[in-house]
């Protein structure tokens, strides 16, 4: 099996970057998870990012989830499918921030993360700009359709800590999953594992890299791509050791935009298969997705796919 793929973005800088461009490539459209490193932020950024996100776990989160697990893992005796053993928060970007309205943060960490999102917030679209040259997409378009409606591009991060965790045989870290929105850019600790993908039937480990930043792609980027890059099934596995440090930000579509696939790409493969995506408000989509995150991404696609015709063609009333 080849090796999880990994980007030097610095060779997209110079001589290497057609190289650079293949490899990102193949890892959307074989992989759907990869690595970025010399991805242009800070390393003293992110090392002040990792502390006081792991030291606001420790003086307002630890005590809480611990009074949550003890309660969770009293009785159980098999494998417990509606929880994961995870303490987590969600900061949002846009289109307005609510970091100064979540309680427990002081100045120090909504000055860190603030920075550390508007960095994230550009590496994202770069990243969807090299996506959409790979695929052949005028400049700018995947930003553009994740803008289509009136609210622009929304954008914010999940904050999560996954503690050492006495029976990894009964509960997951997190549940499997695909990630619903655009394109996910994740922080993860570098010294405790436990994030795996499914690829060809079988769960590989994303590897801690110091400094790197995971990249995974969500459903809309799916159904944009008309199918050329899918969004992958992952998962967090709980660990007996560690506390595993996770900051994951979501570059989503604004929640009027309409989402549908590229008519490039359409006609692109006209000659090979039709058109096999819906078009759906991303609200919508977003609607469905809380009730069956946990569930397979497909009747999701065709829910919206009948939506789509009732309203294409709605039912004569007399």
């Amino acid at each position: 099996m080849d090796s999880f793929p990994v980007i030097d973005m610095e060779k997209l800088l110079g001589r290497e970057r057609g190289e650079a461009m293949e490899i990102l490539r193949d890892a959307c459209e074989k992989w759907g998870f990869f690595e970025i490193l010399n991805h242009g932020i800070s390393h003293d950024l992110m090392d002040e990012v990792e502390k006081v996100n792991k030291d606001q776990y420790n003086k307002c989160r630890e005590q809480k989830f611990n009074e949550f697990a003890n309660k969770a893992l009293e009785n159980a005796d098999s494998e417990i499918d509606h929880l994961d053993w995870e303490s987590t928060f969600f900061l949002r970007h846009l289109p307005v921030s609510n970091i100064s309205e979540i309680p427990d943060l002081d100045d120090q960490y909504r000055k860190a993360m603030k920075e550390f999102a508007a960095e994230m917030e550009k590496l994202a679209e770069r990243l969807l700009d090299l996506l959409g040259e790979n695929l052949g997409l005028e400049k700018g378009y995947l930003k553009k359709a994740f803008s289509n409606g009136s609210k622009g591009p929304t954008f914010g991060t999940k904050v999560s800590s996954y503690p050492p965790c006495p029976r990894p045989d009964l509960v997951k870290g997190l549940r499997a999953h695909t990630d619903a929105g655009g394109i996910i850019l994740l922080f993860q600790d570098d010294q405790v594992s436990g994030l795996q993908f499914l690829k060809d039937g079988e769960w590989l480990d994303v590897p801690p890299m110091r400094h790197a930043i995971v990249v995974n792609l969500g459903d809309q980027l799916e159904v944009i791509t008309n199918g050329k890059y899918k969004s992958v099934v992952h998962r967090v596995v709980a660990q007996t050791d560690g506390n595993r440090m996770s900051i994951a930000s979501f570059y989503n579509p604004g929640s009027d935009a309409v989402i549908f696939p590229a008519p490039a790409l359409v006609e692109k493969e006209a000659e090979e298969k039709k058109e096999v995506y819906p078009k759906f408000v991303f609200e919508d989509y977003m609607k469905l997705y809380v009730g069956h995150k946990f569930q397979a991404k497909e009747p999701r696609f065709e829910a919206m796919k009948a939506m789509e015709a009732v309203a294409t063609h709605p039912i004569a009333t007399s």
